[in-house]
């Protein structure tokens, strides 16, 4: 009896793991996902400094290297996931590789291609194996990726004898996947010049500031509410016109009660004292200077 009642709770020890085992296996793996304020790094295209062409690696795929060190963090350029702010990096010295490719860059002989993580990357350790153990949508070399999310940076500028002049000023643009879609996930990035400052002067040897100013979209999908260059047609907007409306009635409101209706009554009463309401004369007939009233014939 014994033997037969250890049999029994072994069977069913056994059959209990087999089933969390199985139920295990068919559960979808927890997708690590951006938290807000969550840092994402930059990584560009390497490139060789005498004719700008790409690099790659032993196995032939496209090789990335960080963004340059910027010199207000000590760290190479970073974003944060959903936290729109201006960023400040400033490269510390520009040397002559650096500036050659500068050179390529302004002047749109190659593109400065840049990329960030879609998802959180595994720690540096587990990096090399997760990539290898993901896989992509396309063949060959290319920029479409499971893993990161291109961001090309359009770097203007002039582009001089001796030196450069540089467009620092940069606009981010960063749309992430709607949330339920994939939370946490990156979807789309760019990045441009803008002339809002004057260009900065470049020498090998000088420093280059730059700074990001970073916005973030919700969805894959540019806002709404764009009316051209007349601006946009926002809540502020809807606002400012209806207390322009209302406070429009009230100037009015207090000059006809304050001005224009005392007026009108004291209009009105002088009609009624001189007897000339209704444009007559108070009656059928008037008297005359001599005391006999022409009144109506028959």
């Amino acid at each position: 009896m014994p033997d037969r009642l250890w049999f029994i709770w072994r069977f069913l020890a056994i059959f209990i793991t087999v089933l969390a085992t199985a139920k295990a296996a068919q559960e979808p793996l927890i997708q690590p996902e951006y938290k807000v304020g969550q840092p994402i790094p930059v990584s560009c295209l390497n490139r060789t400094t005498d004719t700008g062409e790409h690099i790659t690696d032993a196995s032939g795929q496209l090789s990335y290297i960080s963004f340059p060190t910027c010199n207000e963090t000590g760290r190479p350029l970073e974003l944060l996931f959903g936290v729109e702010k201006d960023i400040n990096c400033t490269i510390d010295f520009i040397d002559d590789p650096f500036f050659h490719l500068l050179e390529f860059y302004v002047h749109n002989d190659v593109p400065l291609t840049c990329r960030i993580p879609t998802k959180p990357l595994p720690p540096s350790a587990l990096k090399e194996e997760y990539e290898k153990g993901t896989t992509d949508n396309t063949d060959g070399q290319g920029s479409l990726s499971e893993i990161y999310t291109p961001m090309i940076v359009a770097l203007t500028g002039t582009l001089q004898l001796s030196h450069l002049h540089v467009s620092t000023s940069l606009n981010v643009l960063v749309h992430a996947a709607p949330k339920s879609v994939a939370p946490g996930t990156i979807a789309a990035a760019t990045a441009y010049s803008i002339s809002r400052d004057p260009p900065t002067k470049i020498v090998i040897g000088d420093s280059l500031p730059l700074r990001f100013s970073v916005r973030w979209y919700p969805t894959t999908s540019l806002p709404s509410g764009w009316a051209g260059m007349g601006g946009h047609l926002t809540f502020s907007t809807l606002v400012y016109c209806l207390i322009s409306a209302v406070a429009s009635a009230a100037i009015c409101l207090a000059y006809f009660r304050g001005v224009e209706l005392p007026r009108r009554l004291k209009s009105h009463g002088n009609d009624r004292l001189w007897g000339i309401e209704r444009g007559g004369y108070g009656g059928f007939g008037s008297v005359n200077g001599y005391g006999y009233g022409v009144g109506k014939r028959d």
